[in-house]
């Protein structure tokens, strides 16, 4: 069985050291034509204004995601092995198998004497990218595919010995990924953590199951309900080639939760609707109704891989010879490709003015045609809540989605509206995302020019309740790509956050309430309350949703009073960034008796005297 913790330890000790003889090679003199691969691919995705990080930065980016993939696609190998989905084993495996793998890898060099342990492993993928269920996983656009010979035939015997090493007290594999449940949720371990630095940079966030469950619940099943399975082809701008039934998509998909618990929904309303139907087929025309795209190579090729295994395991298949299940799951930018809706434009208006430039992992058509608006009846994320570092990326999302973005935005924004452009009319849309849109000042726009727009459902305060990995707090909000219909707003407010850090957090105090009192508006307990609230209060920055009276205060305070503050400030916030105090600030009286104008001087309250 899958030891997570100890598994995840030693992950991310060999990642460094790949991560090290990357750097290394792509420095040296003895392969050339990596450094200047890599140099060609930055000025490319510079010059397309895919990037505007220094060629460092995004170097260092680059090898933390090819280091992932060799790692984790030998957990993957290992993870087929074990469970003997594929045979003869190449890597490792439990009692005798483990010997057939070192057999075959004496073979090999037995025919290939002058290769080294890269190759080796790269055959082992070879045969894996033949199979219909794991071309993507291991086919063209897996990062190690671009420079193969970048990694050091060295540190792939390092990586080879890494998971043949065998536990001195027991004889058995260190390593054992055996598993009769077929579990994969180990892998969203390895997504979130695996990486320090990509985890920054990425905000890897793994949603909490009953978090996604309760989501689903509430967007999904009620977008089955309405439009059904075999729901009409959608029609999107330029494009006449939709086909009918029903679709889903994640558009920040991370290691594939919410496509998981879909598959699961989707595959359950299939066997009722036609109990006679062979397994496999109900499979397959599940898997054409999801769909998920992320930002982050690995993050998607560990999404890929437990959908197939999840194929796998509810079509009764033991050899992953026999899995023909194509899946939906595209590494891209969501905020970039796709069709720009701020317009109707023919198709080939409309292709010209996307990206032309892709990464390797990037497969354009397929990010193109996935990421068509209005094209969902659910879309569902959690989407990264972090600001754009990247300069050229910030000001792309900046000029695509002008309608939300504001001031120093987070990716929250203009996610906001992807995820409504994304759904078809009527569509159901669901998230968890950072609540600071709702106070603070880059909110502002998407909340009194974009949200009027479309039909806001619900308003539910997360921020006391307990989500593991959330420091930040969060809202978890549901609408639909329509006009406003209803006057009001199902809103859960916080009166209260969780007393104590609960055993089983999908059972905490204040998540509970959210669960029971959602459907009973009026209703309010030790946590949080429940009101329906007009929708105009909805479209002014910023919102109060305090429970147990403190919208209601806040209310009659705005009432009540005779001025408010803005009418006694030039500017409130931040107004400047000097870089140099010491010379900008300085004292009333000394700014007069060194003859400055009193025209010149500007009084400012500096921040950390403010707190």
């Amino acid at each position: 069985m899958i030891n997570r913790q100890t598994l995840l330890s030693d992950l991310q000790k060999l990642l460094k050291s790949l991560e090290a003889d990357l750097l290394e090679r792509s420095q040296s003199a003895a392969v050339p034509e990596v450094g200047q691969t890599l140099r060609d691919d930055y000025e490319t995705a510079k010059n397309s204004q895919r990037t505007a990080q220094n060629y460092e930065d995004w170097h260092s980016d680059y090898i933390t995601q090819v280091a992932a993939a060799w790692v984790l696609s030998c957990v993957f190998v290992r993870f087929l092995e074990d469970n003997q989905l594929v045979d003869p084993p190449k890597i490792a495996g439990a009692g005798d198998r483990l010997q057939r793998a070192r057999d075959e890898h004496e073979l090999f060099f037995a025919k290939h004497p002058k290769l080294t342990d890269r190759e080796y492993l790269l055959s082992v993928f070879d045969e894996l990218a033949k199979l219909p269920g794991t071309k993507d996983v291991f086919g063209k656009h897996n990062p190690v595919r671009e420079l193969p010979n970048w990694l050091s035939g060295d540190a792939a015997g390092e990586l080879l010995r890494f998971f043949q090493k065998i536990d001195a007290n027991t004889g058995h594999l260190i390593h054992d990924f055996a598993d009769p449940a077929w579990g994969t949720r180990f892998l969203g371990d390895l997504y979130q953590d695996l990486s320090e630095a990509a985890r920054k940079k990425y905000a890897l966030l793994q949603t909490p199951e009953f978090v996604e469950e309760f989501i689903l619940e509430r967007t999904l099943e009620p977008a089955l309900d309405e439009f059904g399975l075999d729901a009409p082809a959608v029609k999107n701008p330029g494009r006449d080639d939709t086909p009918p039934g029903f679709r889903m998509i994640d558009p920040a998909c991370g290691s594939g939760h919410f496509l998981l618990g879909a598959f699961r929904r989707i595959l359950n309303r299939w066997q009722k609707k036609a109990p006679g139907e062979k397994s496999v087929e109900l499979v397959l025309r599940t898997l054409q109704c999801i769909h998920g795209v992320d930002l982050n190579p690995y993050a998607v090729a560990i999404a890929r891989f437990r959908l197939i295994v999840a194929a796998m395991q509810a079509a009764g298949i033991r050899q992953l010879a026999g899995a023909n299940f194509p899946v939906n799951i595209a590494c891209g930018d969501s905020l970039l490709h796709g069709v720009d809706t701020r317009v109707q434009k023919t198709l080939v208006e409309v292709e010209d003015e996307q990206p032309q430039h892709a990464y390797w992992v990037e497969d354009l058509p397929l990010l193109r045609r996935m990421l068509s608006p209005r094209h969902y009846h659910a879309v569902v994320a959690n989407p990264p809540y972090i600001t754009p570092k990247d300069r050229a990326a910030n000001e792309e999302y900046r000029r695509r989605y002008d309608r939300v973005c504001h001031m120093k935005y987070s990716l929250a924004v203009p996610f906001f509206q992807r995820l409504f452009d994304l759904a078809t009319t009527g569509g159901y849309v669901g998230q968890i995302t950072a609540n600071s849109f709702m106070k603070r000042e880059f909110g502002k726009k998407l909340i009194e020019q974009y949200l009027p727009t479309i039909d806001l459902t619900h308003v539910i305060d997360t921020s006391g309740a307990y989500i593991p990995g959330h420091g930040t707090p969060t809202v978890i909000l549901f609408g639909r790509q329509q006009k406003p219909v209803a006057g009001t707003l199902r809103t859960v407010m916080g009166i209260r956050g969780e007393p104590s850090t609960p055993d089983d957090p999908a059972e905490g105090l204040v998540w509970t309430a959210i669960e029971q009192q959602l459907d009973q508006p009026g209703s309010q307990s030790a946590f949080i309350s429940i009101s329906d609230t007009p929708r105009d209060l909805f479209n002014k920055h910023p919102w109060s949703i305090g429970g147990g009276g403190a919208a209601e205060l806040k209310e009659q305070l705005d009432d009540g009073t005779s001025v408010k503050l803005g009418k006694l400030a030039d500017s409130i916030g931040i107004t400047c960034f000097t870089l140099a105090d010491d010379f900008y600030f300085v004292v009333e009286a000394e700014a007069l008796r060194r003859n400055i104008p009193r025209t010149h001087i500007r009084g400012v309250v500096i921040g950390d005297e403010v707190r």
